[in-house]
């Protein structure tokens, strides 16, 4: 048995779809795809079973349950409920964007609750969320003590529930940076609450490969899980504005983005088993890893790598964790002959 830290390797499975026509996200063309890869988790977001594809928080008792008997006939597993939590307005403003607004109590029991509902059906531990959109034009900073008490209500929620939330940095919302998000873990400091490392969505806003170093440095003692993308920028860009997310075009896999993903996963191997306790103490199997390349183009609320892209975008990842010695399992012979029952 190696020595090495280990990972568990996931994926947005709905990036796997149909190599060209994004509007179709069967769920046997995702799972296929993530059999054929030798993954064994994925995490849900955008699926169809039938009824056209819709996010996963939409779906119904009978939808789900085909997920179910899909999923087990592909040997699959949820890693996390891909849910888009906490992309809506902070704030009643009208700021010129078209993020919704919900009033949060019912936010709360009505958007979370479900979320909470749909991990326990699909027997995952993790949800996926983010930080909530401070008003276009504002600082961020002004906004962290309400999206603190919000996130803790949030947290506490999936607390009740046996679940932990992980919370994801991305630009335009308030945790648009590993420092702020860092901020808000401490503020929260609920241990129901993780964070999210997702190094592409800090180079889209024009940070250097050693600035991002620093942001997972301050997200360490709150981290959950790895988001793997990665983005080349193909001329500067001006630091500070905001980010039109459905006009990023310029992702590419890990092991060749600005991101420098081999000095990340080296500081991410030091902290792997105490995160790998951590977690399991919690219930979850272990560290994810999760593939969400946007290879063929990524938005707002989902991104698209196609089959080929998430082959690509797989091998790149496994280059880059065999570079820096972290071990991560994908299925052999063995696990296909259990499969058959020999």
């Amino acid at each position: 048995m190696s020595d090495s830290p280990r990972v568990i390797l996931s994926g947005f499975a709905d990036e796997a779809a149909h190599p060209v026509d994004q509007s179709q996200k069967t769920a046997e063309q995702q799972f296929a795809v993530f059999a054929a890869l030798g993954m064994q988790y994925y995490s849900i977001r955008f699926i169809d079973v039938g009824s056209g594809p819709k996010n996963a928080m939409k779906l119904t008792t009978t939808e789900i349950q085909k997920v179910r008997k899909l999923q087990n006939e592909y040997g699959l597993n949820v890693s996390s409920i891909g849910s888009p939590i906490g992309k809506v307005k902070l704030l009643d403003v009208d700021d010129g964007t078209k993020n919704a607004y919900i009033p949060f109590k019912k936010y709360l029991a009505q958007d979370v609750q479900k979320a909470c509902q749909l991990a326990h059906a699909l027997e995952s531990k993790l949800i996926r969320g983010f930080s909530f959109y401070h008003p276009r034009g504002s600082d961020p900073h002004d906004h962290l003590e309400q999206a603190a008490d919000q996130l803790g209500q949030i947290a506490e929620a999936c607390h009740r529930s046996d679940l932990t939330f992980g919370l994801e940095v991305e630009a335009n919302l308030i945790g648009e940076t590993g420092h702020l998000l860092a901020e808000l873990y401490r503020k929260v400091n609920h241990p129901a609450m993780v964070l999210i490392f997702d190094a592409a969505n800090i180079v889209v806003q024009g940070y250097t490969a050693d600035e991002i170093l620093d942001q997972f440095r301050a997200m360490t003692p709150g981290l959950g899980w790895l988001h793997i993308k990665d983005y080349h920028h193909p001329k500067p860009i001006t630091r500070g504005q905001p980010i039109d997310e459905d006009a990023l075009a310029n992702f590419v896999p890990a092991d060749l983005g600005d991101a420098a993903h081999e000095q990340i996963l080296r500081e991410f191997a030091r902290v792997l088993p105490k995160l790998e306790r951590k977690l399991r103490r919690r219930g979850i199997p272990g560290v994810f890893v999760d593939l969400e390349p946007h290879v063929k183009g990524g938005g707002q609320f989902g991104g698209f790598s196609g089959p080929d892209g998430m082959g690509v975008a797989l091998r790149g990842l496994c280059r880059v964790l065999d570079y820096v010695d972290i071990d991560y399992h994908l299925r052999d012979f063995d696990d296909v002959k259990a499969a058959r029952g020999f």
